[in-house]
């Protein structure tokens, strides 16, 4: 199970925080992320975290204003997006892959998806 929370309606230039929390075969995962999908666009990545190291990344339209944290136990993650454009609007997942070997940045493969949430940025 997968639930997320914080969306919500704000501002140019104000900020928001979205929080994730896994249960169940998704429970320490070996990666967690946040994807986003706009009205009328595809599904794209935002940011990631592996419970290996530690490893933590980012696209870059949105690397200096999301901040992407997860706990050691990898059940919760949050994602902090400060300095919200109108572009940012869009439904917010977060996903949990539950193995992965490789090194680098996890991107995609993801076995488990939540709701999404709604992130409104207003002009």
């Amino acid at each position: 199970q997968r639930v997320e929370s914080g969306g919500g309606l704000v501002q140019a230039g104000g900020s928001l925080a979205l929080s994730c929390a896994v249960s169940g075969r998704a429970f320490g995962s070996a990666a967690m992320a946040w994807f986003r999908q706009a009205p009328g666009k595809e599904r794209e990545f935002v940011a990631a975290i592996r419970r290996s190291g530690r490893t933590i990344c980012y696209a870059d339209s949105v690397k200096g204003r999301f901040t992407i944290y997860g706990n050691n136990a990898m059940n919760t993650m949050s994602l902090q997006m400060n300095s919200l454009e109108p572009e940012h609007t869009a439904v917010y997942y977060c996903a949990a892959r539950v193995e992965f070997s490789g090194s680098g940045c996890v991107r995609s493969g993801y076995d488990y998806w939540g709701q999404g949430t709604q992130v409104t940025v207003s002009s």
